[in-house]
């Protein structure tokens, strides 16, 4: 039987089935997260959790989901319909079923709800049929320098537009690569995002029309370890896609775990005191599995025969700073974006003039920030 198409009334019923009390405590956090790394480092003013704009629209859409589940679908209709109806889709819709995905895509996938994410390649928020007069109709100026781009927890591959700018076009218009983007559920566990991810790397090498004369990685946050993973499970599946890699850029990866995550366990102690961190001392145990996964990382070396370049995001100008190193780009520690350990099994072969700390930037604007996007075009040039 042909699957029915999706639609705003599926995503509605997706929505309804979500648990209302665990979602809202994790939304709460999340948005409190976000507020402190917008913040620009030093600005005054009191912090109370809340964004504002578009973004807050956003976080109040998701926690009116919550609040209202249990209270009948007509109220849920009336909130969130507009945003949520797949014949208008829009940035709004993304960034929330991203956001809810991020928070219970595990649960989302194994209750076979309508609002879990399916891991697909798109172009401008469309997925690509990965057969070659397919994506020949479909890319303009489609050429063999194929620029792969895989974003972060929470995220979706729409948000690599930030602030008027996109890695991925600045990219395209610069180098003269062709950008393609991962969207996958951030709510699952690395290692299955990774073997997924590895299989639409093998049937998009197969189907690309063109000579693939260099393939590239651009990797943000937790989208640096899908890739990693992806490498791993291509090598055991004898995949043929990595022969045609040459170069994996991480942006703000937490290669050996972010700590600000496991902050679950001892935060109310340790880190309360501090403004990014405040926002932890919520935690409930409830979390995805992607979420779980990014408390230690993965122990994994990086690709033989790949140039692998590291950027770190630091909320301050000195790297010596303790609070700067612990801190990092306000979610990821320095070290942890670096690929640096003490412990040498740990330590990632990064040369040093692959590693680049963006002083002044956090996690965020890695995504947008002129030096970041200065220092990807020399080392992809």
């Amino acid at each position: 039987m042909t699957p029915s198409k999706p639609s705003g009334r599926s995503d509605l019923r997706g929505a309804l089935r979500l648990t209302a009390d665990a979602t809202a405590g994790l939304v709460d956090l999340v948005e409190a997260m976000h507020e402190r790394i917008a913040r620009v480092p030093g600005l005054s003013g009191a912090l109370d959790g809340r964004t504002s704009g578009i973004t807050g629209l956003v976080y109040k859409s998701i926690r009116g989901v919550t609040r209202i589940a249990g209270g009948g679908a007509d109220a849920l209709f009336r909130l969130l319909g507009p945003a949520l109806a797949a014949d208008n889709p829009s940035p709004d819709r993304e960034a929330i079923v991203a956001a809810l995905n991020g928070v219970l895509g595990d649960h989302l996938a194994a209750t076979g709800n309508p609002l879990a994410t399916t891991m697909s390649l798109r172009r401008d928020g469309r997925s690509l049929e990965l057969e070659p007069a397919a994506l020949e109709r479909t890319i303009p100026d489609i050429n063999g320098r194929l620029l792969v781009l895989i974003h972060g927890l929470c995220m979706n591959d729409l948000q690599w537009s930030r602030d008027g700018h996109d890695h991925g076009a600045a990219l395209a218009r610069d180098l003269g690569y062709t950008p393609i983007y991962l969207h996958y559920n951030t709510g699952l566990h690395l290692a299955a995002n990774g073997e997924a991810f590895a299989q639409q790397l093998e049937q998009l090498a197969a189907g690309w029309p063109h000579r693939i004369e260099r393939l590239v990685l651009l990797c943000h946050s937790m989208g640096g370890l899908v890739a990693r993973r992806a490498i791993e499970s291509a090598r055991i599946a004898g995949h043929r896609w990595p022969s045609s890699l040459d170069d994996i850029v991480f942006l703000g990866t937490p290669h050996h775990g972010a700590p600000l995550e496991r902050a679950g366990h001892w935060i109310d102690l340790a880190l309360s005191s501090t403004p990014y961190a405040r926002p932890f001392a919520r935690l409930s145990k409830i979390r995805s599995a992607g979420m779980t996964d990014l408390r230690h990382g993965i122990d994994l070396p990086l690709p033989k025969d790949v140039r692998c370049c590291a950027v770190a995001g630091l909320l301050g100008e000195d790297e010596g700073d303790l609070k700067g190193r612990l801190l990092g780009d306000g979610l990821v520690p320095l070290d942890s974006a670096l690929g640096r350990s003490a412990e040498a099994a740990r330590q990632l072969a990064f040369a040093d003039r692959c590693r680049f700390v963006a002083r002044g930037v956090n996690h965020m604007q890695l995504l947008s920030r002129a030096e970041v996007c200065a220092q990807l075009r020399k080392w992809l040039s």
